[in-house]
């Protein structure tokens, strides 16, 4: 046996080739004729000129400095967009609740005096204390309690 019906491209040797005739080989390269060698050192060639380094600094620093100033701008530009939206915000809530200020304490509703006679805010009411020169906290009722004495005050007419 020899050596080609041994390798494991023996079945491929007898496949017949077909040639694309879209292939085409590309020519050899040929060198210049006044190509030379690189020398044997090539630390000459490579030699920093220190006399553009002011000529680099200074753009840089220009540019460092327009970057700022772009980036200044930007959030100056940020901050007044979110302020105009914060009073937008203040202006429509304002609308629907006069005086309402996000910021401040929160608006306390103050109880309407009830229709029903006798129940004016005395002094003798109980949960009303006078203390050092003003009221302190006055005890609200439930609608339940509120139903009841209203009940009965129809009650005692």
């Amino acid at each position: 046996m020899n050596d080609q019906s041994r390798s494991q491209y023996a079945p491929a040797a007898h496949v017949p080739l077909i040639k694309s005739p879209s292939l085409r080989v590309p020519r050899p390269i040929e060198l210049p004729p006044d190509i030379h060698p690189l020398p044997d050192s090539v630390t000459a060639y490579f030699v920093y000129p220190f006399t553009l380094e002011p000529h680099v600094l200074t753009v840089e620093a220009a540019r460092r400095s327009t970057l700022a100033a772009h980036a200044a701008r930007r959030e100056a530009y940020l901050k007044t967009r979110e302020d105009e939206k914060e009073r937008r915000k203040r202006e429509a809530l304002r609308r629907i609740a006069p005086g309402f200020e996000p910021k401040a304490t929160p608006l306390v509703p103050t109880k309407r005096m009830s229709g029903v006679p006798g129940q004016s805010g005395s002094a003798s009411e109980p949960g009303v204390h006078g203390g050092e020169g003003g009221l302190e906290h006055k005890r609200t009722k439930s609608v339940m309690e509120e139903l009841v004495d209203q009940l009965a005050a129809m009650d005692s007419k």
